[in-house]
C-alpha cells in the first residue's frame, strides 16, 4: 500500500493532500521517512570524496525532505486539530526524534568534514549567503555537543531525548487542563454580558456538548468574561481555573516538569561549558547576554510599574464605590479596567466589537501587503485538515509566491495561543519552492465572526510573521523566511500591526457587522487615542514573565518552580492585583520546547526596533511609502537568516534605536522626555 504521505505530492501548488490522510499514515511514513533520513546522512558523512561545499553542506539541504513532509503535516495537526491518538504519537515520535537529532550532531565523521571547511573557508570561494550557512552549520555542531566525547556525549544524548518527552508532556497536559474545564452558565449568569460574549459563550457550549452556554480557558473566551461580567463571585471561579492551568495536581501537573526541565537544561549549558544556560541561550542572539536582557527588561519595568500602581489605586476607588470591600484582585482588574476606558474614553468594546469582522480584518491585513509589497491574495478551494481552514494563492505580478492557509477559531482540540508556521518554506536550492505558510489563532467563533481589538491585533501580528516567510528570498531552505536570531523573528510581526492602527485601514475595513456602515469617525478617534490604554497593566504582566524565565536560567535550576517563582516576583515587589501574563506551569514559550526559553524577553526586544522601524513611514510622510517598503522588504523580509540581524537593521535604518522608543510607543514616558 502506498502511503499518500511519502508519495509525490500532485495537489495543487503541492500541498499536503489532507483529503487522503488518515492517522494510520503517520507511524509508518515517520518509520520510513526516518530510515531514508539516515541512509541520507550516512552516504554524505561516508563519502570517499573530499569535503567540499557541494557535497557536505549543501548536500545536508537535501537531507530528510521526506521526513520534513511526513513532520510538516503531523505537527501542524496535533498543535491545531490533536486527538488521542495524535497524542499517543507524539509521545512516541518526540524520543525518536531527540534521538535522531543526537546522532545526527554526534556523527563524527560528518563534524570532520564540516570543522574541516570551516577551518578553510578563506579558500573555499563562497558567496556571503554559503558563509552564513556553513558558519551556521558549524556553530550548530558545536552548540549540540559535537565535540564532546565519552560519557559528556552520552549524557548529552540522554539529555536531549529526555526533554523532548518532557517538552510533549508539557504541551499535551496543558492542553488537558484547558479542554477539561469549562464553567457552565445559566441565562441569568448571562446578564450585564454584551452580545459577543454571549454568543461565543454559546458556541463554546454547543462545541463542548454541554446544553447550554459555557465559558472555556480559551483566551479570546475568558478574558472578555473577565471584562464585561458583573459577577464578581464567577470572575473569581473563573480567574482560578486559568491560573491553575497545569498545576492542578494529578497526572497533568506540570510543576515537577518544569523543574526537570530547567535542571537538565543547565546540567547541558554546563557540558558545553557555560555558567548558566541563559548565557548559552543568548550568545547567539542579539541580546549575547544576559546582563543586556536584565537591563531592557528593568529599564521598562519601573515606570510600567509605576504607571500600573496609579491605575491600581484608581481601579480600587472604583470598586469602593460599588460597596465592595476588600483590595483590588486579579480578576476585578479587567472589569474595572474596562468600566474606566468607557468611562475616559467613552469607549464600550460591546459597541466596538461589531466594526472588527474577522474576514473584514483579513481584507485589512491582505490589502496592507498589497499596497507595501504588491502581493495579491486569491482564495483556493483545496482540501485541508480542518473544515474552519481557508487557504489563498499569494502572486505578485502575475507569478506565483506562496500558499496561506489560516486557521482561526478556538476549538478543543487545538492548544491555546497563536502561532504562525511554514509546511515548506522558501528555497531556490536545489529546486525554486514557494512556502505554504499557516497562521493558527484562537478566535472566539460566532456567526459572524467579530474580533476584539487586542484580537485584531493578533492577526495582524502573525501575518507580518507570515509576510517574514512569504517574502523570503534566499537560495537555501535553512535560512529561509524566520529563520532568524529569536529576538530579531519579532521585528516583522510587531512592526506589522502599526497598520492596523493606521486610521484610514480602519477607516475603509472597520464597518459594522449589520448595516454595513464604516466606524465613525469620533469612535475611530477614541479608539485610537486609547491604543495605550492599561499599558501599565499590559506591560507589567509580560515584563514580570520575562524576567521570571530570565531568572530560572541564569541562576541554578531550582527545586521548587513555584517558590522560586514567588522570590523572583517578590524582589520585583509585583503589584498584588497583577499576575504573570504566563505563570510556571503554563508558561508554553518556556516548557514546550527550547524556543523562547531564556527568550521571552524577545517580544520587547523586538518592539525597540519596530517602534524605531514604523518611524521610517511617519518620516517619509505616508505609512506605505513605497520606498521605505522596498527597503524594509529588501533588508529585513527578504533575507531570512543569510545576514547577521544587527547588519541588517543597520542596513535598514541606519542605527539602532534605544528603549525610549519602547518607552514612548507605550506612552510610559513622556514623548519629550529623553
Amino acid at each position: 500500500m502506498t502511503n499518500p504521505l511519502l508519495d509525490d505530492w500532485t495537489t495543487p501548488f503541492s500541498i499536503a493532500p489532507f483529503d487522503a490522510i488518515e492517522d494510520t499514515h503517520f507511524e509508518p511514513g515517520f518509520e520510513t521517512a526516518l530510515e531514508r533520513a539516515r541512509a541520507d546522512i550516512a552516504a554524505i558523512a561516508d563519502q570517499a570524496e573530499p569535503p567540499t561545499f557541494a557535497n557536505t553542506i549543501e548536500a545536508l539541504e537535501r537531507v530528510g525532505e521526506d521526513l520534513d513532509k511526513v513532520l510538516s503535516v503531523f505537527f501542524t495537526v496535533s498543535g491545531a486539530d490533536s486527538n488521542d491518538t495524535r497524542q499517543a504519537l507524539q509521545r512516541a515520535f518526540s524520543p525518536r526524534l531527540a534521538e535522531y537529532r543526537s546522532e545526527y550532531y554526534a556523527n563524527s565523521a560528518l563534524f570532520q568534514r564540516i570543522r574541516t571547511l570551516w577551518e578553510g573557508r578563506d579558500g573555499l570561494d563562497l558567496t556571503p549567503e554559503q558563509a552564513r550557512l556553513l558558519m551556521l552549520t558549524h556553530r550548530a555542531f558545536l552548540r549540540a555537543g559535537a565535540a564532546l566525547e565519552g560519557e559528556d556525549e552520552a549524557r548529552m544524548r540522554q539529555i536531549t531525548s529526555r526533554l523532548a518527552v518532557l517538552g510533549t508532556e508539557f504541551t499535551q497536559n496543558l492542553l488537558a487542563d484547558e479542554s477539561a474545564w469549562t464553567m457552565p452558565l445559566s441565562e441569568a449568569d448571562l446578564d450585564g454580558l454584551p452580545e459577543f460574549v454571549k454568543s461565543a459563550a454559546r458556541s463554546a457550549g454547543a462545541e463542548k456538548g454541554a446544553e447550554g452556554p459555557v465559558i472555556t480557558l480559551s483566551r479570546s473566551l475568558i478574558v472578555p468574561f473577565l471584562q464585561f461580567s458583573p459577577r464578581r463571585d464567577l470572575r473569581e471561579r473563573a480567574f482560578r481555573a486559568w491560573e491553575a492551568r497545569g498545576a492542578n495536581g494529578g497526572e497533568t501537573d506540570n510543576r515537577a516538569i518544569c523543574a526537570e526541565i530547567l535542571a537538565l537544561r543547565q546540567e547541558r549549558a554546563a557540558l558545553l561549558g557555560y555558567e548558566s544556560f541563559a548565557a548559552f541561550k543568548l550568545e547567539t542572539e542579539m541580546a549575547k547576554t544576559p546582563e543586556r536582557v536584565r537591563a531592557l527588561l528593568m529599564a521598562v519595568w519601573e515606570p510600567a510599574k509605576a504607571r500600573a500602581e496609579e491605575d491600581a489605586e484608581v481601579l480600587a476607588a472604583m470598586m469602593a464605590e460599588e460597596g465592595i470591600d476588600g483590595p483590588l484582585q486579579p480578576w476585578d482588574w479587567r472589569y474595572y479596567a474596562e468600566k474606566r476606558r468607557k468611562a475616559e474614553h467613552d469607549l464600550d468594546e460591546a459597541a466596538l466589537k461589531p466594526y472588527l469582522q474577522l474576514d473584514r480584518m483579513i481584507e485589512a491585513a491582505f490589502t496592507c501587503a498589497t499596497r507595501l509589497f504588491g502581493l495579491e491574495f486569491a482564495p483556493v478551494d483545496i482540501p485541508l485538515y480542518h473544515p474552519d481552514c481557508r487557504a489563498w494563492e499569494v502572486t505578485r505580478g502575475g507569478e506565483h509566491v506562496a500558499v496561506f492557509i489560516g486557521d482561526y477559531f478556538a476549538r478543543g482540540s487545538k492548544r491555546s495561543g497563536a502561532w504562525c508556521s511554514a509546511m515548506r518554506g522558501q528555497r531556490k536550492f536545489p529546486d525554486v519552492q514557494g512556502p505554504v505558510v499557516i497562521n493558527v489563532c484562537n478566535f472566539a467563533k460566532s456567526d459572524p465572526a467579530l474580533l476584539s481589538y487586542d484580537d485584531a491585533r493578533t492577526l495582524f501580528h502573525e501575518f507580518g510573521h507570515a509576510l517574514h516567510q512569504m517574502l523570503s528570498d534566499v537560495r537555501y531552505e535553512s535560512l529561509s523566511g524566520t529563520s532568524v536570531a529569536r529576538d530579531f523573528v519579532e521585528l516583522p510581526s510587531q512592526l506589522y500591526e502599526h497598520w492596523l492602527e493606521v486610521p484610514e485601514v480602519l477607516g475603509e475595513f472597520a464597518t459594522h457587522c449589520e448595516t454595513g456602515e464604516a466606524m465613525p469617525e469620533d469612535m475611530l478617534q477614541r479608539l485610537l487615542s486609547a491604543a495605550t490604554f492599561d499599558m501599565g497593566f499590559q506591560t507589567v504582566e509580560y515584563v514580570a514573565s520575562a524576567m521570571v524565565d530570565l531568572a530560572f536560567h541564569e541562576d541554578a535550576a531550582p527545586a521548587d518552580v513555584m517558590q522560586k517563582q514567588a522570590e523572583v516576583l517578590d524582589a520585583l515587589h509585583m503589584p498584588a492585583a497583577i499576575r504573570m501574563r504566563h505563570a510556571t506551569p503554563q508558561f508554553a514559550h518556556v516548557f514546550a520546547g527550547d524556543g523562547y526559553s531564556s527568550g521571552y524577553y524577545s517580544y520587547m526586544w523586538s518592539e525597540v526596533m519596530d517602534a524605531d522601524a514604523f518611524s521610517a513611514f511617519e518620516a517619509a510622510g505616508d505609512p506605505f511609502d513605497s520606498q521605505t517598503a522596498k527597503s524594509l522588504e529588501r533588508h529585513i523580509l527578504s533575507t531570512g537568516g543569510s545576514d547577521d540581524p544587527e547588519t541588517l537593521y543597520l542596513a535598514f535604518r541606519g542605527a539602532m534605536p534605544d528603549v525610549d522608543a519602547l518607552l514612548k510607543g507605550r506612552a510610559l514616558i513622556a514623548a519629550g522626555d529623553a
